[in-house]
This record gives C-alpha cells, sequence and structure tokens, in this order.
C-alpha cells in the first residue's frame, strides 16, 4: 500500500511511456465520452469537486485508474491505492487510519482498490463502515462483472460506471500525443509512421491504451535502432513488435506427414481405397492408431461438416473403440469411419465458416455484445438495460424472432456460413433462405 500526495507529479524519463503519459487534467482524457460529457454525473462529480463512492467496471487500458486520480486531484482529496491483489485487512486497516489523520487536518481521503474483484467478502466488509461514516471515499476498478464479483452491501454503496474499449479515434490521439510530446512522449526523436501502419497499431491495441503506448514505445526503439536519423515506424518494424513467436511440434519425420497428408487427401477425394491404402501404411509403420483416430475425427468436421453429421459420430465413436479395445478391433473400427467419411458427400462450409469467423475476432476490435441479447440476473444489470427487447423465440411464430440480431453492431449482416448443395447441408441451405425471407419481410413490414 502506498498514500500519494502528489498524484501527478512528473513520471521519470525512464518510466514506461503509458506512465509518462498519463493524463492530468479531463482535457488530456481521452475516450469515455459517454461518462464524461457536459452534464453527465461523472463529469458533475469531477467538476463541482463532489466526490461519491464509485465502481468502475471496463477491459484493461481505458483509463479507470486515471478517472480515479483525476478525482482525487479536483476535489484536493488525499489519495491512497492498493491492489486487491496483494492486499489484505491489514493493509486495509493502514488505509483507515491514514484516512483518520487526514481527517483531523480537514482533508478529505478517497482510497482506490484496484482489481477490486479479487477481495473476498470478509476484506470488502472491512472497509464498509469507513464509507459509510465518511472516513474515506471508496472507488474501485475492476475488469469482471460487479453483480458477480462484489458483494450487495458494497454495491448499495457505490455507484457502478461502464467503462467502454478506447475507439479508434481516442487511439488515434494516444498516438498524436505520443510523437509530439517532446517532455514526457517519444517527439524529441522526431518518428514518422505511415497511416497503414498506424491504422495496424491501432487494430493491435484492441481498445487498450495501455497496450497501445506499450506497442508504440517498442516500435520507436526498433525504428530508432534501424535509422536513428530519420527513424520510421513501417509495417516491417511493427511486425517485428507484434509477431508473437510460435511454438513448433515435431513428432515425426517427413515422411510420416507425408502419409497423414496423403490419407487425408483420399477421404477428401472420396477415394476410399487411397485413404484405406495409406491408413494401412501408416499402422504398419507403427503409426500409434489413436493419432489417425484424432486426425480423422478433423476430417469430419473438415472436408464432410453438415453434409453428413454421422460422419463424426463416426469417427468419435471408432476413437472411443480404439480406447476400449485396443489393438486389432480399435485399427478396424478406424478404418471403418476412413472409408465411411470417404464416400461421404463433402463440404468445408463449417471449416471455411469457422476461418473466417476467427479470422475476424483475432483481427478486429473486441465489438460489445448488444444489449439486447446480454443476459440480465441481477438488478445492476437490468437497469444498465441488459437484455431489454429481446424477443423469446419459443414465443414467436415458428419459434423463430424474424429480424432479430444476433451479431455486433458493427458488423451488419456478415454471413459466414454458406451451406452446399450437397447432402444434408441442401436442405439446411433451404432453410436458412426461408428464415431469411421472413426476416427481411418482417424488416420491411416494420421500416
Amino acid at each position: 500500500m502506498s498514500g500519494q500526495s502528489n498524484l501527478f507529479s512528473n513520471s521519470p524519463l525512464n518510466a514506461p511511456l503509458a506512465d509518462r503519459l498519463r493524463p492530468t487534467s479531463l482535457n488530456d482524457y481521452v475516450g469515455q465520452e459517454h461518462l464524461l460529457a457536459s452534464g453527465k454525473p461523472l463529469r458533475q462529480a469531477i467538476e463541482t469537486q463532489r466526490p461519491f463512492s464509485l465502481i468502475f467496471w471496463g477491459p484493461p487500458g481505458t483509463g479507470k485508474t486515471t478517472l480515479a486520480r483525476l478525482i482525487a486531484q479536483s476535489s484536493n482529496a488525499h489519495f491512497i491505492t492498493i491492489s486487491a491483489v496483494l492486499a489484505g485487512v491489514k493493509d486495509i486497516r493502514a488505509a483507515v487510519d491514514e484516512a483518520r489523520q487526514y481527517q483531523s487536518q480537514g482533508k478529505p481521503t478517497i482510497l482506490f482498490v484496484d482489481e477490486v474483484h479479487r477481495f473476498n467478502k470478509a476484506q470488502q466488509d472491512a472497509f464498509l463502515p469507513y464509507v459509510e461514516d465518511g472516513t474515506l471515499t471508496f472507488i474501485g476498478a475492476t475488469t469482471e462483472n460487479p453483480s458477480f464479483e462484489l458483494n450487495n452491501a458494497l454495491l448499495s454503496r457505490a455507484r457502478v460506471f461502464v467503462l467502454k474499449d478506447l475507439s479508434e479515434s481516442a487511439l488515434d490521439k494516444l498516438i498524436s500525443r505520443a510523437l509530439s510530446d517532446e517532455e514526457l512522449g517519444l517527439g524529441k526523436y522526431h518518428l514518422s509512421i505511415a497511416v497503414e501502419s498506424r491504422k495496424h497499431l491501432i487494430d493491435a491495441a484492441d481498445g487498450d491504451g495501455r497496450r497501445l503506448l506499450n506497442f508504440l514505445e517498442l516500435a520507436s526503439e526498433l525504428a530508432l535502432a534501424k535509422n536513428e536519423k530519420t527513424p520510421v515506424i513501417d509495417d516491417e518494424v511493427l511486425e517485428e513488435t507484434l509477431t508473437q513467436s510460435l511454438r513448433r511440434f515435431d513428432k515425426g519425420g517427413e515422411h510420416f506427414y507425408d502419409q497423414i497428408s496423403a490419407l487425408h487427401k483420399s477421404v477428401r477425394g472420396s477415394n476410399p481405397d487411397g485413404a484405406l491404402y495409406w491408413f494401412c501404411r501408416m499402422i504398419d509403420g507403427g503409426c500409434e492408431p489413436l493419432y489417425v483416430a484424432r486426425r480423422v475425427v478433423r476430417m469430419a468436421s473438415e472436408d464432410i461438416g453438415n453434409a453428413d453429421p454421422r460422419g463424426l459420430t463416426l469417427a468419435l465413436n471408432a476413437w472411443d473403440v480404439q480406447e476400449r479395445l485396443g489393438s486389432p478391433e480399435g485399427e478396424l473400427a478406424i478404418a471403418q469411419a476412413i472409408i465411411y467419411l470417404a464416400c461421404a458427400p463433402k463440404s468445408n462450409a463449417v471449416y471455411k465458416a469457422y476461418n473466417n469467423a476467427l479470422r475476424d475476432v483475432r483481427n478486429e476490435p473486441t465489438y460489445e455484445v448488444p444489449l439486447h441479447i446480454r443476459n440480465a440476473p441481477t438488478k445492476l444489470m437490468k437497469e444498465l438495460d441488459y437484455g431489454t427487447e429481446y424477443r423469446y423465440d419459443h414465443d414467436e411464430p415458428d419459434a423463430f424472432s424474424a429480424g432479430q440480431t444476433y451479431l455486433p453492431e458493427e458488423k451488419g449482416d456478415t454471413q459466414y456460413y454458406h451451406p452446399v448443395d450437397r447432402g444434408l447441408e441442401k436442405k439446411i441451405a433451404e432453410k436458412l433462405a426461408w428464415l431469411k425471407a421472413k426476416s427481411d419481410q418482417y424488416i420491411k413490414g416494420n421500416s
């Protein structure tokens, strides 16, 4: 625990860039306009110097700690910060004693608890009496849902404010500030960054201001190492900055993988004889049958998919037989599954849909779940409009809520799954087309 009398003393120049550029006023703060616009309760609390106990709930790097410091600064309050990861009841009592000392001098105290969701019930209860009697004002920060992690007594005494991921424009402002500030930022190095690379950096930050500045600081060091006179942060520098090392696995030699490739492609090519031959070659060469069984399950999802869902069931059954009975009964069951898959109708629609969706999730910002399809088991969540306007499908005609959306608003009507005109997927495609027509008709009728 550490009490702090000077909240925004100049950070040492060797401190991380994110710490050096921490905003010292609302004018420097970026993001969270929904909380800090003129007339909003939080804005009024800061401007009128009337702090109240509250909880900031939001993703990492969105300014929770900074807002707490700004509130303390505006109210000329003594600021005590503790981390719920490291602190215990003893630290809370020490903070209360410290607050009492300042109270006797007529100075209010704000106790900021980072990661407050890590406190157990006893720790949360330890400072509640002192919040009630005015010894201190409590501000908590959490990345977890307060409804689930904090007890009702604490929630009833603190107002919850939901912080959002920083927008692209907010992150862009952070980059501009970091590159122009010659005292605390990177301005003295006269770094340049291309528009495309700037966008790449913003996307990699994924709404996290701290992550953005950490990436930018590392990228600047690499750029300076390449060319100190005219440093440029380009895609090559960013690739070195952002790329994570991938672990590699090697379970066999080249011939081993050639054979499993031949088996897989024979199944995909609807050639049961080739598939059976390569399976026997692998078994004869000493390959572990369970390895093949696992790969056959993969083939069932990747190359047959919903054109014949029984393929996945049969593949799993073969795996189970191998585990239960061993050789030779297990290998025969695997051979049966291989031949079935080779003869089954083919579709990689599920495989493509999964890969495309995963690509978007990894490359796009973390979009929020639409309010109408969020779960609302607590009073707080209902007050935040979770689940509002959701239509329960079983109460709708044909058990289908025509026109109801399920993707983030930013994704629009993106379609990942495109069934093929083979096997069961032919009927699936017809069903999806029918549902889409009903939705289009509903939207048209309500527009």
